[in-house]
């Protein structure tokens, strides 16, 4: 493979939560309905170029882990369906992101698309770690950086926070 494409293509939907260790796009490949496989390839490619070491998944279904170890990278997958696992299910989610930061791995985290369950899950995550103060002051920073609002989904997923987290 030679030229610009010899480097793969960045995934779609593709922005830095903090910037160098932590990002979030949609399935590299594309979603369910338009996945391929060629261009989860190039964009797995793109990933282990740009230095990431792991991806980790919140789909409800595992899907091409396998993909994911061929090209080199770690990858866990904490499937959120909702229910009364999805505490624990996202506790452990974040203990790993917080891991991978810790250990200056760089790390995507991915949904099918860019959805407002995987917001919830990044305003989540700032609010468990302890980046932001309030789930509010979460919200309002998670929403101006992906330049949207985030919906009733992503906004349910905050609600199971620990509660000590949540005050």
């Amino acid at each position: 493979m030679k030229g610009k494409w010899a480097a793969g293509i960045e995934p779609r939907g593709f922005t830095w939560v903090y910037k160098g260790i932590l990002a979030v796009s949609e399935r590299p490949g594309g979603s369910t309905t338009v996945h391929r496989q060629v261009r989860r390839d190039e964009e797995l490619m793109w990933l282990k170029h740009q230095g990431f070491g792991r991806v980790i998944s919140i789909l409800p279904v595992m899907q091409n882990m396998s993909a994911y170890f061929e090209h080199g990278l770690t990858a866990s997958h904490y499937a959120l369906r909702g229910g009364p696992q999805q505490r624990e299910v996202l506790e452990a989610c974040y203990h790993d992101v917080a891991n991978c930061m810790a250990s200056k791995t760089t790390v995507l985290l991915h949904g099918d698309e860019v959805s407002d369950r995987l917001l919830g899950v990044v305003a989540g995550y700032l609010v468990w770690s302890q980046k932001v103060g309030t789930v509010p002051a979460s919200i309002a920073l998670v929403e101006r950086l992906f330049k949207r609002s985030i919906g009733p989904d992503g906004r349910s997923v905050l609600m199971d926070l620990p509660e000590n987290v949540r005050e």
